[in-house]
């Protein structure tokens, strides 16, 4: 059972009921949920997740009046529901304690963003982390009566900001083409091995990235980053397949052939997108083109590797 399923019936068998038992009065105020850090919320979760973090919880939201009212009540009877349920136990790390439970819903997203919101200007956009944004969007809102957690949520569905997104394209086709058409190929041709490992494995990971930034997601924490770019609808089962080969042979004259493919078809995207119109077969020469599609003055300003 997906754990995010599990989270779901966990909270109607269990939570429901207590809402309706013991906060009569306050469940039109509560929502309900799993969002955040982990497998089971992002629906990657399998056999090898259930050994830490991963099992029936979920989390419960109330504003900050809320919260300050009957937040710790709420999280006492929390604390008494069973941690088995459907042959499951509910097993957390030292490093995964805090992901289930009660939450100040500024409070949540400031773990995530670093505000208790969306972020109001550009460069607070700029220093997310892509991982916190996919963190923070990921699992399912059970219920939400008021919709204060829900508005957030929403509107960080929407994506970066337009200007934010260019420049973040911008600087992965710079770091892209870098690693994977120049430094790639001149670590090898030295014998440098660790570096061109080093090279290969950056190429990969930005060149993901710049496939959500295309499909107007965000990129998740690097071990769920292959899986994720499969399920986009740009580039995205493409991504998956030309990454598992490039990592899966040894022999270089195949690498050079699907980076060539790789990057290739990225640079169709940009064009057809309107984003470049440049014919440079080399992405770092499209980085400052997108870059120059920035409206924002200050944003512009900024180095195109700034992203």
């Amino acid at each position: 059972m997906r754990g995010l399923v599990l989270a779901k019936e966990f909270y109607q068998e269990f939570g429901a009921p207590l809402l309706q038992k013991m906060f009569a009065a306050q469940q039109e105020r509560i929502a309900a949920g799993l969002v955040g850090d982990g497998s089971d919320c992002l629906g990657f979760d399998d056999k090898y997740s259930t050994d830490h973090d991963w099992g029936p919880g979920f989390c419960w939201w109330l504003n900050k009046t809320d919260y300050e009212q009957f937040g710790a009540q709420l999280q006492t009877e929390y604390a008494k529901l069973t941690t088995s349920f459907h042959g499951f136990e509910r097993k957390t790390s030292e490093w995964g304690d805090g992901r289930v439970g009660v939450f100040e819903i500024g409070t949540f997203y400031r773990g995530f963003l670093g505000r208790n919101g969306v972020p109001s200007t550009l460069a607070d956009w700029l220093r997310i982390p892509e991982k916190n944004l996919a963190a923070c969007t990921s699992g399912e809102v059970f219920v939400d009566p008021l919709g204060e957690f829900s508005k957030i949520r929403q509107q960080l569905l929407q994506g970066y900001p337009e200007d934010v997104r260019l420049a973040k394209i911008a600087a992965r086709c710079m770091s892209c083409g870098q690693a994977g058409q120049y430094n790639f190929h001149r670590s090898i041709w030295r014998g440098e091995y660790f570096a061109a490992q080093y090279a290969e494995t950056k190429f990969c990971s930005d060149i993901m990235s710049l496939v959500y930034l295309l499909n107007r997601s965000y990129a998740p924490f690097y071990k769920w980053l292959h899986r994720g770019v499969a399920t986009l609808p740009i580039l995205g089962r493409f991504m998956a397949q030309k990454v598992t080969a490039l990592t899966a042979t040894c022999e270089y004259e195949e690498k050079k052939f699907i980076l060539d493919e790789i990057i290739s078809a990225v640079i169709v995207e940009l064009q057809s997108a309107g984003l470049s119109d440049s014919d440079s077969k080399f992405l770092v020469d499209h980085g400052p083109v997108v870059h120059s599609r920035i409206v924002d003055p200050g944003l512009r300003q900024l180095n195109v590797w700034v992203g």
